[in-house]
């Protein structure tokens, strides 16, 4: 019976093992791409705005229209004179009224056609505004995807991080609970004093609630990461990716440097990479087109129409009459009680904005990308100083516990060693992750990949 309840158990931890799903972050970012709302709602915008070009552009074709109908009419005719009846044989004259209905029917089909040759340029600047708002539309779900990408490309980074931090809770449970074994046993041969004892439960029991808080932290970061790119939270997913180191090389240090001492030509390859910016360039280049609009109506308009008609009144030839019609119009209103100054100032107005939003957005693109590179150079010594905090806090460790090991030390001095080994294994998995994730801070910041 103990065979076949552990057979069951190892089966139901196998299907479970097979059931759960492993993600990389490559597989993180598309699932994001495709599923995060901020992107879908993006790319309706852009279809929305699209369909206004489509729009402009139809400004430019003839509007033709069509047009047919029936209609019947009745008339009663009422006329009075002298009607004659008969009485014992005799026809005497009477006066009298009789009643006559005329009816009539009347059919009609019609085509007309009508082209505006020149309005002001405001058929021309409408089309322009409309493309620009369309290609600002476009950079904005550019930049959108981006920032998606980098927030899941963080939301990722995190996780790694609180699993590494988990490893490193466990370790040093594991590493405690094995010290409490030998002080306890040496307690148990008179070696060590029960304060010794007592005072390392102690230690394991906030071991403990260490490795709960950092689980907790993890399983949190997890649930975080499959709500950004909209997976389901309830499902199990193996976070794991070969791609991501667990140390900094030397290389990727060096690159830093070279980075931090390049501001000037970040700056300037950010302005002509950020799709928020060129977006920006486009949105000042529709407010320009939108003044050229609103002064179209000081200019007069010219059209050109055309229609062919064909009546009856008769069912048998419904269409018997043909007409055609074809002409020329010119339109210019003189004075409009100043709603087109109106108009022009508005648009001015929007434009002298327009213009501002841009030079606002070349200062927000040097700040983030002056930031990034604090950012940068900050984690990478960061991570120097972690490294090298490690290496000392481990040898102090050693010391402290060979001390104690051969009585000339005291087990807090040992704890102490210990709790200061595992802040520095904790700073340098903070600085490794800081340090990648601001790599990708900055190439957020420079705005140069295409998703």
């Amino acid at each position: 019976m103990r065979f076949l309840t552990s057979i069951l158990i190892l089966l139901v931890a196998f299907t479970a093992q097979a059931q759960k799903k492993t993600l990389t972050l490559e597989q993180a970012k598309q699932i994001a791409l495709e599923r995060n709302l901020n992107v879908v709602q993006a790319q309706n915008n852009l279809e929305s705005v699209q369909s206004s070009v489509l729009a402009a552009r139809g400004a430019w074709l003839p509007s033709l229209s069509a047009s047919t109908g029936w209609s019947r009419s009745q008339q009663e005719l009422k006329t009075t004179g002298q009607q004659f009846i008969s009485v014992g044989g005799i026809q005497v004259p009477v006066a009298g009224e009789s009643n006559a209905i005329l009816t009539s029917n009347s059919f009609s089909t019609g085509l007309r056609a009508s082209w505006t040759v020149f309005n002001g340029f405001s058929r021309e600047a409408s089309n322009s505004a409309a493309t620009s708002r369309a290609i600002a539309s476009e950079q904005s779900v550019a930049r959108t995807r981006q920032s998606i990408v980098f927030q899941t490309v963080s939301a990722y980074l995190n996780v790694f991080r609180t699993a590494q931090l988990v490893t490193v809770s466990e370790e040093n449970l594991k590493r405690d609970q094995r010290q409490l074994e030998r002080i306890t046993e040496s307690n148990r041969v008179g070696a060590l004093s029960l304060a010794d004892v007592y005072r390392q439960q102690s230690q394991v029991a906030t071991d403990e609630l260490a490795l709960i808080t950092a689980q907790n932290n993890f399983d949190k970061s997890k649930a975080d990461l499959m709500a950004l790119i909209g997976l389901d939270v309830l499902e199990e997913y193996d976070i794991a990716d070969a791609t991501i180191p667990a140390e900094i090389d030397s290389t990727a240090l060096q690159e830093s440097r070279q980075m931090s001492s390049n501001l000037s030509a970040l700056a300037a390859r950010a302005l002509q990479a950020r799709p928020d910016y060129q977006g920006a360039i486009e949105s000042y280049s529709a407010a320009e087109s939108d003044v050229t609009s609103a002064k179209s109506s000081y200019y007069p308009s010219v059209g050109l129409s055309g229609s062919v008609n064909r009546s009856g009144d008769n069912i048998d030839r419904p269409f018997k009459n043909s007409f055609l019609n074809w002409g020329a119009s010119l339109s210019w209103t003189l004075f409009d009680g100043f709603r087109t100054n109106q108009s022009v100032q508005s648009a001015l107005a929007s434009k002298r904005n327009a213009e501002i939003a841009l030079a606002q957005a070349e200062r927000d693109i040097n700040v983030d990308v002056k930031k990034a590179i604090l950012d940068l150079e900050a984690s990478r010594k960061s991570y120097e100083v972690s490294q090298k905090g490690l290496l000392s806090a481990g040898e102090d460790r050693k010391i402290a516990e060979e001390r104690y090991n051969l009585g000339a030390g005291t087990l807090l001095d040992l704890l102490i060693a210990n709790a200061s080994y595992v802040n520095a294994q904790a700073n340098k998995v903070n600085a490794v992750y800081s340090f990648l994730t601001s790599k990708y801070n900055l190439e957020f910041a420079l705005g140069e990949r295409t998703y």
